[in-house]
Order: C-alpha cells, then sequence, then structure tokens
C-alpha cells in the first residue's frame, strides 16, 4: 500500500439498482480491472481497474478508500453510467487501513 504524508482519503461508496443489469455490468471492470481477450490471435491483456491503483483499499461490495484525486474519477465515471455514488474525507492510519485490506 502506497500512501504519501498528509495525503487526504476519501471513502466512496456506489450502488447500481438491481434492475440496470446491463450497467452493473459495466461498472465492474471499472472498479476491479478485466482481462481483455482479442480476437485476432494476439496475446490477452489485463486491464487494470481502480482497486489496482496506488493507495487505494478495497473494503467489501462497493466501498472503497482512495486518494481523493483516485475518488473524483471514479466517482465520475460511475455516475455516466447511471450509479448512485457518496464520498467523504476520511482520517484513517495506514495500520487502520492494512485492517482491512482484501485479497484481490
Amino acid at each position: 500500500m502506497e500512501w504519501h504524508t498528509g495525503m487526504e482519503r476519501v471513502l466512496l461508496s456506489y450502488d447500481v439498482t438491481g434492475i440496470a443489469r446491463p450497467r452493473a455490468a459495466r461498472v465492474c471492470p471499472i472498479v476491479f480491472g478485466r482481462v481483455r481477450r482479442l480476437w485476432d490471435g494476439e496475446p490477452e491483456r489485463m486491464e487494470k481497474g481502480f482497486v489496482q491503483r496506488p493507495g487505494v483499499v478495497w473494503i467489501g461490495q462497493s466501498v472503497l478508500v482512495l486518494p481523493r484525486r483516485d475518488a473524483d474519477e471514479l466517482a465520475v465515471r460511475l455516475r455516466a453510467l447511471g450509479a448512485w455514488v457518496v464520498s467523504a474525507p476520511v482520517g484513517v492510519s495506514m495500520a487502520g487501513l492494512r485492517a482491512f485490506r482484501r485479497p484481490r
């Protein structure tokens, strides 16, 4: 986990209504990344999501702690897909965030 001293951290939560499955399917690759398979025989490649960015901690389903810049970018992208997004600054130590770190 990389974090610079004084970097503002943001708790971000998002949701997509159950009836909007196509939208929800587009949200997951943005947040978690995806493997891109090409049809012309070229090797597949991983497109990283926000959870792979430095300083991002995935707390649980649809909840992350991110640096402010990443939180703002993610919020814009998710809202463009019709997701409900809320965020607030948090003051959690690195040791506290490590306790919440989940396997990716």
